[in-house]
C-alpha cells in the first residue's frame, strides 16, 4: 500500500490519503432499522457486546426474515460435499513458535528459519549494469531493481530454462512490483537515491526525475537454488524492467475510445508504461496481473484547468483525486530536455487542457484516463505485448485474484479499490474455463479471452450477513439516470467505475486492499487496512457511518500521548463465500476473519477476534494463501501500533465463513442514546491457527508474498526501511532511521532500501509447518 495510517498517531498522513467519495450512499443502519436500535443509555455503557454463537449455521440465520430470495443453501453450508476439507498436502496446524513484536532494526523470523536478502533496490540485472554504490550517484535505474517493492509472483522455469514448469522449485522467475519511493513530507525528490537528497525545484533537474521515473513499475528476474540457497541470476536472458515510459497497448472494451485519445497516440490504443504498482495476482495460464494503485498524485493540473474543460470530465478528475491545482508529488512534470521525445515523457504528468483540439490529441487532458488498470504481463516472453485490461474497470487497484477453475463456467476476479470509504469489486468473464486454457499456445491470447469481455459488478454489503453484487451497466436506471455524472455508454462506466457504484448505492468500505481465495473452498478474504474517516456520527460527507462490516470507530494512543480521533484504527479482514461457489453468483455471504486490534484493548467493541500477545496486529494489507500449505499470510503496512512493533507477518489456518459469532456493538450518540451494530466475527484464533511469523525492521512495510511450488522457500518484500529518515540526516548515516539491509550485512553504503527476502527451514521442511 505504502502510505501510513491517517490516524494522527505514530505518523502524517499521506496527502493521497484524501477521500474523494462523498457520496450519501446509504449505510445499513440507515436500510435496516432491524439492525439499528437508538434507544434511551443502556445499562452497561458504551462499548457492551452481545455474542451469539453460530456454530455451523451461517450468520444470516439470525436475519430469516431478511433477504427471502436468499436460500437456504446460501445461508449455511454453501459449498458441495467435502468441499473445505484439508488436503493432504495442507497444513492443520502451525509448527512454529511465534515471534515477538519487536522494535529493532532487523528482520526476526522464528527459531529453526533462516532469512537471506535477495535482491534489494539498485541490484544490476545484467552483467554490464555496475554493482550498486548506494551513495546517491547511482544511474541506470531502468537495468536495475526498483524501489518499494511490493507484489510478487513466482513462475517456475523447467531445468533447462527453457520453457514453463508449474512443478520446478529449483529455477523460476519472480516478477515483481516496484511501487513507489521514499521522500520527505514537502519534499518532491526521492531522498536515498540522490547524493543530497535532490533539488525540490521549482523546476526539478531532468536527470534526477529520469532515475526516480525508473524506480517505478515492474521487474522481472530470474532465481535458481545452488547448494540449497536462492540467488537471482544476474545475467538472464528473462531479466527485464518495465517502467512508467515501456510501451504498453489498451485492450478491452476502452481501446480507441475517444476518451483515450493523446498527444503520445491520437488513435486512444497506446500508453505509456504502468506506474504505482501495488498488489499482484497470477492467471491461471501463466502470466502476470498487477495493478496500478494510488497512481492520481503523480500528476498535476492548473488552478484553471476546471474552467478550461467546462464539462464532465472535472467530475470525474475529482472523483479520482485530481482537483485543479493539486501539486504532483515528484515534480516531473517540471523537467526540461531539448529532446523532444524526453520532453514529451515529462509533459504527459501535466493533464491539463492546453491545446486547441476538440478530442485532446495535442495535450494530455485524457492521460489519467490511461491510469488505474489490472495490467498483464507474460514473465516468459520478453516480446510479447503489454496489456491493460480495461474491463476490469480504473480505480485504484490493489490485487487481482482468481476464483477457482471450474470446466464450463465462466472466471472471476475479485479487486479491491485502495482509499477510505471505496468499494470492493469482482470481474466475471463472458468465456467459459476449459482444462486447455490452461497451457494455451500464446498466453496473452488466454487474458484477450477471459479478461477482455465480461461484466464488472460491485459489491453491497447487508446487514444480515448477506451481500449482493451489482452490476455495473448503463442499463440500470440507476446509472443511466445518475444526476451526478451523465454516463454516455458502458465504456463510460468503466472508465469512471468509481462514480458508477456510486450511483448504484455499493458499500463503503474501510479502504479494500489485498485479495485472496481460499484454495480450500474458494472464499474470498479482503483486507480492510483501516479508515480514519469511519464515525460512529459522521460530521461530513468525506465521513461514513459503522456498519455491519465496517463496524468499529475508536480511538487510540501512540507512544504514551492522548488519545487521537476515532475511526478503524486497525483494520479487519472481511471473507465472503458466493452462493453456491459459483464465481458468477450476484450473492454471497461475509463475516469477518480477523479483527486487528492490540491484545489488551476492550474486548467488547476492540479486540473482537481475542487476539492475544502473539497474535496482535494492526492495519493489515497483504494477503496471501499457499498452494502448497493452505497457510494464509497477512502483512501489515502500520502507523498505529509501531510504538509498540514494527511491520509484521502472521501466518492463519482459516475456517471458513460462519464459523463464529454475531457479536452487537453498542455505541453512545451525542444525545445519550445508543446505537447497536450486529457484525459477524470469525472463529476465535487458536495458538496453532494463528501466530506472528515475522516482524520487519524499522519503518518498514511487509509486503508481496510468494514461493516455491514446493512450499519450502518463502519470498518476502521488505518495503521502505528507513522511509520516515528526515533530509537533514541524508548526509550523516547514524540519523537514518533503519540501516538495513547494510546492518544484516548486504551490499555497499549504509542507506535504507526495499529488498526482496527468501526464507527456508533449515530442516528442509516447508515454512510452517
Amino acid at each position: 500500500m505504502n502510505k501510513p495510517v491517517d490516524f494522527p498517531v505514530g505518523h502524517l498522513s499521506d496527502p493521497d490519503d484524501e477521500v474523494t467519495n462523498e457520496t450519501r450512499n446509504a449505510s445499513f443502519m440507515d436500510v435496516l432499522d432491524a439492525r439499528l436500535s437508538r434507544r434511551s443509555w443502556l445499562r452497561g455503557g458504551v462499548g457492551t457486546a452481545a455474542t451469539a454463537v453460530l456454530g455451523g449455521v451461517g450468520a444470516s440465520a439470525f436475519a430469516r426474515g431478511r433477504g427471502d430470495d436468499k436460500d437456504d443453501d446460501e445461508r449455511g453450508e454453501r459449498h458441495g460435499k467435502g468441499k473445505g476439507r484439508k488436503d493432504d498436502g495442507e497444513i492443520e496446524k502451525l509448527g512454529f513458535s511465534p515471534v515477538n513484536k519487536s522494535i529493532a532494526d532487523t528482520v526476526s523470523v522464528p527459531a529453526g528459519y533462516t532469512a537471506s536478502v535477495l535482491i534489494a533496490l539498485g541490484d544490476p540485472l545484467d552483467a554490464q549494469t555496475p554493482e550498486y554504490r548506494n551513495d546517491g550517484t547511482d544511474r541506470d535505474f531502468d537495468r536495475r531493481s526498483g524501489d518499494h517493492h511490493d507484489g510478487m509472483e513466482f513462475f517456475g522455469l523447467s531445468q533447462d530454462g527453457r520453457r514453463p514448469d508449474s512443478r520446478s522449485s529449483e529455477r523460476g522467475l519472480i516478477a515483481i512490483n516496484h511501487e513507489a519511493t521514499s521522500h520527505p513530507r514537502n519534499w518532491r525528490p526521492s531522498i536515498f537515491i540522490h547524493p543530497d537528497g535532490g533539488d525540490n525545484g521549482p523546476l526539478r533537474p531532468a536527470a534526477e526525475v529520469d532515475k526516480e521515473i525508473d524506480i517505478h513499475g515492474v521487474a522481472v528476474m530470474e532465481v535458481r537454488k545452488h547448494g540449497g540457497a536462492f540467488s537471482y541470476v544476474r545475467q538472464s536472458p528473462y531479466n527485464r524492467r518495465i517502467t512508467p515510459l515501456t510501451p504498453v497497448e489498451l485492450s478491452g472494451p476502452l481501446r480507441g475510445h475517444p476518451l483515450m485519445v493523446t498527444q503520445y497516440d491520437p488513435q486512444g490504443i497506446r500508453t505509456r508504461g504502468t506506474i504505482n504498482n501495488c498488489g499482484t495476482g497470477i492467471t491461471p495460464w501463466g502470466t502476470y496481473l498487477t495493478g496500478e494503485e494510488n497512481w492520481g498524485g503523480y500528476f498535476t493540473r492548473g488552478a484553471g484547468d476546471d474552467a478550461a474543460r467546462n464539462d464532465k470530465s472535472v467530475t470525474s478528475l475529482n472523483r479520482y483525486g485530481r482537483r485543479a491545482g493539486a501539486a504532483s508529488r515528484h515534480g516531473w512534470e517540471t523537467a526540461v530536455s531539448a529532446d523532444a521525445a524526453r520532453q514529451d515523457g515529462y509533459d504527459r504528468w501535466n493533464i491539463g487542457k492546453t491545446g486547441a483540439s476538440e478530442d485532446g490529441r495535442d495535450d494530455y487532458r485524457n492521460e489519467l484516463n490511461g491510469m488505474g488498470y489490472v495490467v498483464e504481463i507474460d514473465p516468459y516472453d520478453p516480446d510479447a505485448v503489454i496489456k491493460k485490461r480495461t474491463g476490469l474497470g480504473r480505480f485504484a487497484h490493489e490485487s487481482a485474484v482468481f476464483s477457482l477453475r471450474k470446466p464450463g463456467r465462466p472466471l472471476a476476479v475479485y479487486m479491491g479499490d485502495d482509499s477510505q470509504n471505496e468499494y470492493m469489486y469482482k470481474w466475471v468473464s463472458e468465456a467459459r474455463w476449459t482444462p486447455a486454457d490452461a497451457t494455451p499456445r500464446k498466453r496473452m491470447a488466454a487474458g484477450d479471452k477471459f479478461l477482455d469481455k465480461g461484466r464488472l459488478y460491485v459489491a453491497k454489503y447487508d446487514a444480515d450477513g448477506t451481500g449482493r453484487w451489482i452490476e455495473l451497466s448503463i442499463g440500470n436506471p440507476l446509472i443511466a439516470g445518475y444526476a451526478l455524472y451523465a454516463f454516455a455508454d458502458q465504456t463510460d462506466v468503466v472508465v469512471n467505475a468509481r462514480l458508477a457504484a456510486d450511483a448504484v448505492g455499493a458499500t463503503k468500505m474501510d479502504r479494500p486492499e489485498w485479495c485472496a481465495v481460499n484454495p480450500a473452498n474458494g472464499e474470498i478474504y479482503v483486507t480492510m487496512t483501516n479508515n480514519s474517516n469511519r464515525e460512529i456520527e459522521p460530521a461530513n460527507a468525506a465521513q461514513s457511518r459503522v456498519d455491519s462490516a465496517n463496524p468499529r470507530s475508536y480511538s487510540d494512543s501512540f507512544g504514551g500521548a492522548p488519545a487521537g480521533s476515532p475511526g478503524n484504527i486497525n483494520g479487519h479482514i472481511i471473507r465472503m463465500a458466493e452462493r453456491r461457489g459459483e464465481a458468477d453468483a450476484t450473492s454471497f455471504t461475509w463475516d469477518v476473519y480477523l479483527f486487528g486490534a492490540e491484545a489488551g484493548a476492550e474486548a467488547g467493541r476492540i479486540n473482537l477476534s481475542s487476539l492475544t500477545d502473539s497474535q496482535d496486529f494492526s492495519s493489515p494489507d497483504g494477503l496471501w494463501f499457499s498452494p502448497a500449505t493452505g497457510i494464509c499470510w497477512i502483512q501489515t503496512d502500520d502507523g498505529a501500533y509501531t510504538d509498540v512493533t514494527n511491520c509484521m507477518m502472521l501466518a492463519g489456518i482459516p475456517g471458513r465463513v460462519g464459523d463464529g459469532v454475531k457479536k452487537t456493538l453498542s455505541y453512545t450518540l451525542a444525545d445519550g442514546s445508543a446505537l447497536n451494530v450486529d457484525t459477524y466475527v470469525g472463529k476465535k484464533p487458536e495458538p496453532q491457527t494463528l501466530a506472528r511469523f515475522l516482524v520487519g525492521p524499522v519503518d518498514c512495510e511487509i509486503t508481496g508474498c510468494t514461493e516455491t511450488p514446493d512450499g519450502k522457500a518463502l519470498f518476502v518484500n521488505i518495503q521502505h526501511p528507513g522511509e520516515g529518515t528526515p533530509l537533514a540526516a541524508i548526509g550523516n548515516p547514524d540519523g537514518y532511521v533503519s540501516q538495513w539491509p547494510s546492518n544484516a550485512g548486504y551490499g555497499a553504503g549504509k542507506r535504507p532500501r526495499s529488498a526482496t527476502i527468501v526464507i527456508t527451514k533449515n530442516d528442509g521442511g516447508r515454512i510452517g509447518s
